[in-house]
């Protein structure tokens, strides 16, 4: 049986299912103020004349729908300017081009002296941590031994030489992390220093950063900058 606040509800064309006579459905946690101010529209003009709403009861409920509705459009308003701050601007990203950061990728280039750095991004505690390196045509030259670690990145820097000491010529070189806790595999990903060649900047999007031997890249993918 409907009651009457039901009956009220049906008149201003809101329905408890959420079905609105006049627009598209919502719930009553939805309503907006419109709704509000009608419905305190239709509560004075149905209310008893010999006991009427208090007008502090008028004045509370005009409070806290004002509170809830500031409490809203502040919550819009930090959304929006999040929003605006995790996006990296053009001139930020341009500032990017000539710089070598440091990103996640199998591909690493050597140095004018030979070798190059690079890092682990581990997902949890190793107890070891082991890094091959291989020329262009996956030939395997030198295996190293980071031994253990916790969680987050660790860094290494290969001296150019192969598992003999004989410096190795050429690249650029495909690196390979394996990390274990023990018998148990831990998530890695192996990080290369590359240089930032360009930026292309899509219509509605963020930023790209293309790094040589890497590919496109997002800003936000970037871990170093040197």
């Amino acid at each position: 049986m409907a009651t009457s606040f039901d009956t009220t509800m049906a008149k201003l064309g809101i329905s408890r299912t959420g079905a609105n006579a006049n627009g598209p459905s919502r719930g009553l946690g939805d309503m907006n103020q419109a709704d509000f101010i009608a419905l305190m529209t239709a509560q004075m003009k149905n209310q008893d004349p010999f006991e009427p709403v208090d007008n502090t009861q008028m004045v509370a409920q005009l409070a806290q729908f004002s509170s809830l509705a500031g409490i809203s459009e502040m919550g819009t308003t930090l959304k929006s300017i999040a929003e605006k701050l995790n996006k990296t601007g053009a001139s930020e990203a341009l500032a990017y081009v000539g710089k070598t950061v440091l990103t996640e990728g199998k591909t690493a280039y050597p140095r004018t002296i030979g070798g190059f750095a690079g890092a682990v991004e581990l997902d949890a505690a190793a107890t070891n941590v082991h890094l091959s390196i291989a020329t262009a045509n996956g030939e395997v030259v030198r295996t190293v031994d980071l031994g253990s670690h916790a969680a987050g990145t660790m860094e290494f820097d290969w001296d150019g030489t192969d598992n003999a000491g004989e410096p190795v010529e050429g690249g650029p070189f495909t690196i390979t992390a394996m990390a274990k806790d023990g018998a148990a595999t831990v998530g890695s990903r192996t990080l290369v220093w590359a240089p930032v060649t360009s930026v292309s900047m899509p219509s509605g999007s963020d930023p790209v950063l293309t790094l040589a031997g890497v590919g496109q890249i997002k800003p936000s993918a970037v871990r170093q900058v040197a």
